[in-house]
């Protein structure tokens, strides 16, 4: 167990992400009480039943009251009216970040609120899963992936220090972006692949009526992991569409291009062509592999979570 960095650090939203940091906090000892903000009372008791935090409300003002650390984990178009919220109750001289996907957004929404002698970070765990709510969560979940801040002009040093630090013992990797910068990142490697499978999957569900069960019936590995990105928070995922739309079509824009062109090939029987496109992305994929961001097993590693003593025997093999 690690010494504890903070006295109290308040989550408000407790779903995938902020579950998952309630129990690394637990289990790494990084802060003597866990205070657990959300609107849902149902929510709310769930996460007191699986015994997350020390103290529990759904006034986020109430949560982060004396707070050293506030982390505000809820969908992106949320986060002023949270930010309000809990603005007037902030400790002088807390920390307060985010784990938005989507950076420029967050910061036009946060930052007004925010007193002048509370330290705003904006930061972005670039991990999850297609599940949510409090029974989600897992305390490995941050291991080996990325954690991105997106630091505002005047930003104090030793409160971007600490923070990381905070986020290297939860198991991440740190990195700083310009916030422009990170939302064209992330439009490219996570937001457009998600709405790339949720219009395929939308796509074959109205296949469906046509194919009469054939399409979920006869699905192959392609098609089912389409679907697991396509499973993920309906709310989350309108909201990162919303709040980072320019980024987006852009990103959109440049595969409808690419797309196109896949198209000529495969019209005009271009097999070279198709050939080097399909090389040039397998490399990709085992670049993913050695930058330690997946493991090469059966079904990409998806057993990981359920079946971790299977998939280290798998790895050995």
């Amino acid at each position: 167990m690690s010494e504890s960095m903070f006295e109290k650090i308040a989550l408000v939203g407790i779903g995938l992400i902020g579950s998952s940091l309630a129990r690394v906090i637990r289990r790494e000892g990084l802060a003597s009480q866990i205070a657990i903000s959300t609107r849902s009372a149902e929510t709310l008791a769930l996460a007191q039943e699986l015994g997350l935090g020390h103290s529990y409300s759904t006034d986020a003002a109430e949560a982060v009251k004396d707070a050293d650390l506030v982390i505000i984990s809820v969908p992106v178009g949320s986060s002023g009216e949270v930010a309000a919220q809990i603005a007037p109750a902030l400790k002088p001289g807390a920390i307060v970040t985010d784990v938005g996907s989507t950076k420029r957004s967050v910061i036009a929404q946060i930052e007004p609120h925010m007193p002048a002698d509370v330290h705003f970070i904006p930061g972005h765990p670039l991990a999850g899963t297609e599940k949510s709510g409090p029974d989600a969560g897992f305390a490995d979940l941050f291991e080996n992936r990325w954690c991105i801040f997106t630091p505002l002009p005047g930003t104090d040093a030793a409160a971007l220090e600490k923070l990381s630090e905070f986020w290297r013992r939860c198991g991440s990797n740190i990195d700083t972006m310009d916030p422009e910068h990170h939302d064209m990142v992330l439009a490219i490697v996570s937001h457009l692949p998600h709405i790339i499978a949720y219009n395929i999957v939308g796509t074959a569900d109205d296949l469906e009526a046509v194919t009469k069960t054939e399409v979920i019936k006869y699905s192959a590995s392609g098609f089912r992991d389409f679907t697991r990105l396509a499973a993920s928070d309906p709310t989350m995922w309108r909201d990162v569409c919303l709040h980072n739309k320019d980024a987006i079509l852009e990103m959109l824009a440049r595969f409808s291009e690419d797309l196109a062109s896949l198209q000529r090939a495969i019209r005009w029987g271009d097999g070279d062509k198709l050939f080097d496109m399909f090389t040039r992305t397998r490399a990709v994929r085992r670049s993913i592999i050695e930058a330690g961001q997946d493991i090469d097993v059966p079904d990409f590693g998806r057993q990981a979570i359920e079946h971790p003593d299977a998939v280290a025997e798998l790895k050995k093999s």
